[in-house]
């Protein structure tokens, strides 16, 4: 069980840390939101690298770091994550339209 207040620092050094490694690697955050059980993450990633390659860093890096800061975090599965993940593509929707689709699920 999380001390309280804590779940807030995981939401925030979350967000830094998938930030931090997107920059590191041909793919730029767009839009950002940690939820309880998932992430919302808008992002553009170079399609030579690919997606499944941006996932897996993302997950591995943030789940490796956030377990070593946060120690209650460690008595969850073998990892943070799970090895699935949802994408879909924008094409040619408005990037207004989806960020604020992404913000908007903060408050559901």
């Amino acid at each position: 069980m999380p001390p309280q207040g804590v779940v807030s620092g995981v939401d925030q050094h979350s967000k830094q840390i998938l930030r931090q490694t997107a920059v590191e690697l041909p793919a730029a955050v767009i839009e950002l939101e940690v939820m309880p059980d998932h992430v919302h993450l808008l992002c553009e990633v170079d399609p030579q690298f690919g997606i499944h390659r941006l996932a897996r860093r993302l997950k591995g890096r943030s789940s490796r770091l956030l377990r070593q800061e946060f120690a209650w975090l460690r008595s969850r599965l073998p990892t943070l994550w799970t090895n699935s993940y949802f994408v879909v593509t924008v094409g040619g929707a408005p990037l207004a339209v989806i960020r604020q689709n992404i913000e908007d699920q903060k408050s559901v």
